[in-house]
């Protein structure tokens, strides 16, 4: 498991050896790289050469949301063609989860959101049909997209117990959910409810081992990866960048970029 390695191939420890353990760097053990030159621990290891014309703002989107999006929700919930797929949570990784999702031609792709803007985004995003998880009967009018019988496949991208409930609740005997949020509280699992329902739970660590492919369909356009990119901001406006994805509900950001 590259999220694990214990060498170094993935820069996911200090010592080459495995003398210092499991962990991640960037954002852990180093404090974010937020500046224009950065010292890369490993980087023949982790680093990719872009390809001629593969615009910055697109590649960026691949040092996490877009192969979290991919490898936790889409391929960990082991999509096929013709499935239906909820994803509750239609912020960045859940948009990337959307996107990804798509290359495995699922029949309907349901956002659900409790903001109308973030629906509205996942249709550019990709999605069939969009559902406000605050509504009333949210869960029915998901169910009603399915023949009564719920999604094969729910994807978890927020990390709070309520959205996981929700996966728990759309999905279909036999069906797959895939917890890609990064929870900080406990979660209820209904095992006396769940089990003769044959259903699958996943979660993981992104790994970045489909960095390589998704990079290569980012160049040939098949992945409109700059579409998260929606502020731009400069290392002087700093700050102005980190409020306004404070506020993101107000300000409609997805992701905001900061350039030299």
């Amino acid at each position: 498991m590259c999220s694990y390695c214990r060498r170094g191939l993935y820069a996911h420890c200090l010592d080459p050896e495995g003398a210092s353990g499991i962990g991640w760097i960037f954002g852990h053990l180093i404090d974010g790289t937020q500046a224009e030159l950065v010292r890369v621990p490993f980087a023949d290891n982790t680093l990719y050469r872009l390809p001629d014309g593969v615009a910055d703002e697109a590649a960026v989107m691949l040092s996490d949301i877009l192969p979290t999006g991919f490898e936790i929700g889409v391929r960990y919930g082991k999509i096929q063609p013709g499935d239906i797929v909820a994803v509750v949570g239609a912020g960045p990784v859940g948009l990337a989860s959307i996107m990804t999702a798509r290359l495995y031609g699922p029949s309907k792709i349901i956002a659900l959101d409790l903001d109308d803007n973030r629906i509205e985004k996942a249709r550019a995003f990709g999605a069939s049909d969009g559902v406000n998880s605050g509504s009333d009967g949210f869960v029915e009018a998901v169910r009603a997209m399915t023949d009564g019988l719920g999604v094969d496949v729910a994807i978890e991208a927020v990390g709070i117990p309520e959205t996981f409930e929700t996966c728990l609740r759309l999905v279909r005997p036999g069906g797959h959910v895939a917890n890609v949020g990064v929870h900080g509280k406990p979660v209820q699992l209904p095992l006396q409810d769940l089990w003769i329902e044959d259903i699958t739970i996943t979660m993981g660590l992104v790994s970045t081992s489909t960095t390589p492919m998704l990079l290569q369909l980012v160049e040939q356009d098949k992945l409109p990866a700059a579409m998260f990119a929606t502020h731009r901001f400069t290392f002087d406006q700093v700050l102005d960048a980190y409020d306004t994805f404070s506020r993101a509900a107000d300000t409609k950001a997805l992701k905001v970029v900061i350039s030299g």
